[in-house]
């Protein structure tokens, strides 16, 4: 059975053991915890690339108790060739979810690693040079890491729509097969990437050599994005949203991020929280406060220049008494909404100094667009499939828009003085493990690693699945299921430790300096500390 992990003086959490230790070096180098993200963040692009890389986007959380944090959002707009009629003249009606019509939005996360290295050396007395921060993550593309059996088991699954996307058989494949669990996978292409942008910095992703190759290579498998879409796109510092749960303040992403979901969903449930974690009622109120969070996700937050309400109001405390009246203690309200899937990588570092980061990255589905570049190795996401084609919906395509983003890191301080940053990946799972993860540790006292381990539910559809009804795993007591059954929830009991459930972690830093860490046992997790 995993414990929690406890530490003085630097710990970092990663879904991938070898990102936790990259990052972990890094603070043993007299990195600060923004550094070490860099680390785990360019080394877990390397070894999780099913679920991320650099041909995706991300989003920081920055801070530490007794300040506000600093968020960064590095997610790529729609091309500017892109729009609906360039969909129409090519005879689709709906985005495709695979493939170089999927490929049309410009990958942001090397801009966010670019800024928060800035703001690491500007603000937070950062000193290690990029060449460092990416030794890792080179030495693992050149030399070759363990297939991991989740690598093996999505490329297994997703095989006939994937195949014959351009690089994807030549990069994921051998002799047409899937890579082998255990086998060694390498990435000379993607090291040789890595290693121009610790020479010539990380703006040659947009603006130099590594531009030109990513925007030939697009061209030329038929992608929209062109070399001035990389020119133009920036990481931006945003303003965090932030919301008083029972007395603790939770951070969040504001749009294009669903954080303000995942925001409601906490701020609903500490308004009257069950007696007992993992009991009917703990489960119950999270859900119904899921929906009605969900249904104000899916009206209102896209890009956030095109919003026609702000996001802030709806947190106000008499917006969520408002909201919360509606709610039924007792009977399951129909369901279900339209939901989003995605593929994603969390991650967590907090320093000696009580600096910490909460950080996700993703391609969007498992292999993103499975579009491989040739002159890079890298895969580029299908984030655009959130996009609508219809010219009513709350995502309708436009050139140069930002797409909606299921993804959306966490953090809390706690009215004890503990700073918590946690998250998970998952799609429409990650609002709802976040409240399962808080609402268990902070509000009903469980351990750390227990409210991460402890069984899971999700309300909707992720990972590629279709139902969208409440999957719960079978490590739930029987009768917590049949109670929940009898107030109407749709409910398909799986597995027990269900990889769609997510790779949630968190690190809890204490007043005394003491770190508290766990890792998701669904994941190849570590929690890393020193």
């Amino acid at each position: 059975m995993l414990q929690t992990t406890r530490s003085y003086n630097g710990m970092v959490v990663a879904p991938h053991h070898l990102a936790a230790e990259a990052g972990l070096s890094v603070l043993r180098d007299g990195g600060n915890a923004i550094e070490a993200m860099i680390a785990a963040a360019s080394t877990i692009a390397v070894v999780y690339p099913h679920m991320n890389g650099l041909g995706g986007d991300g989003f920081w959380l920055i801070g530490k108790a007794g300040s506000r944090p600093i968020g960064i959002r590095a997610c790529g707009r729609a091309a500017a060739g892109v729009s609906r009629d360039w969909y129409e003249r090519t005879g689709l009606t709906s985005i495709p979810s695979r493939g170089p019509l999927s490929a049309i939005t410009v990958a942001g996360t090397v801009a966010g690693w670019d800024k928060a290295h800035y703001l690491s050396r500007a603000q937070y007395g950062g000193r290690l040079q990029m060449s460092r921060l990416l030794q890792d993550a080179i030495r693992y593309a050149w030399e070759g890491i363990a297939v991991p059996h989740t690598l093996h088991a999505n490329a297994k699954k997703k095989l006939g729509e994937l195949r014959d996307i351009p690089g994807f058989a030549e990069t994921y494949l051998v002799n047409g097969e899937p890579l082998a669990v255990g086998s060694r996978f390498r990435q000379p292409q993607l090291a040789e990437t890595l290693t121009r942008l610790t020479r010539a910095g990380l703006a040659d992703f947009y603006q130099g050599e590594i531009a030109h190759s990513l925007a030939a290579d697009l061209e030329k498998v038929g992608s929209p994005i062109r070399l001035e879409d990389l020119q133009r796109h920036e990481a931006v510092e945003v303003e965090p949203l932030s919301v008083d749960v029972a007395g603790h303040t939770v951070f969040n992403l504001p749009p294009p991020t669903q954080g303000l979901a995942s925001l409601l969903i906490l701020a609903l449930y500490g308004r009257n929280p069950a007696g007992e974690a993992d009991a009917p009622d703990h489960i119950h109120r999270l859900v119904e406060a899921t929906k009605a969070a969900f249904r104000i996700r899916n009206s209102h937050v896209t890009d956030p220049d095109y919003m026609k309400v702000s996001p802030e109001p709806f947190l106000d405390a008499g917006a969520i008494e408002t909201l919360g009246a509606g709610l039924s203690a007792d009977r399951a309200t129909p369901w279900p909404d339209a939901s989003k899937p995605g593929d994603t990588v969390w991650l967590a570092a907090t320093d000696r100094n009580g600096l910490s980061v909460s950080f996700i990255q993703s391609i969007y589905w498992e292999f993103g667009s499975g579009v491989v570049l040739p002159g890079t190795g890298i895969t580029w996401q299908n984030r655009g499939m959130s996009f609508d084609l219809d010219a009513d919906g709350p995502n309708a395509l436009e050139p140069g828009r930002l797409p909606f983003h299921t993804i959306q890191p966490a953090m809390a301080e706690l009215r004890d003085g503990r700073f918590m940053a946690y998250g998970t990946m998952g799609g429409e799972g990650q609002p709802q493990t976040q409240a399962a993860i808080f609402s268990r540790h902070v509000l009903h006292g469980q351990d750390l690693q227990s409210a991460v381990t402890g069984p899971r539910w999700l309300l909707g559809r992720t990972w590629g699945e279709e139902s969208t009804n409440l999957k719960i795993e079978n490590r739930f007591d029987a009768e917590v299921i049949e109670n929940l059954r009898a107030r109407g929830h749709d409910i398909q009991v799986v597995g027990a430790f269900e990889e769609m459930m997510g790779h949630a972690g968190a690190i809890v830093r204490h007043p005394s300096g003491l770190l508290e860490g766990a890792c998701d046992p669904r994941s190849d997790g570590a929690v890393a500390a020193r």
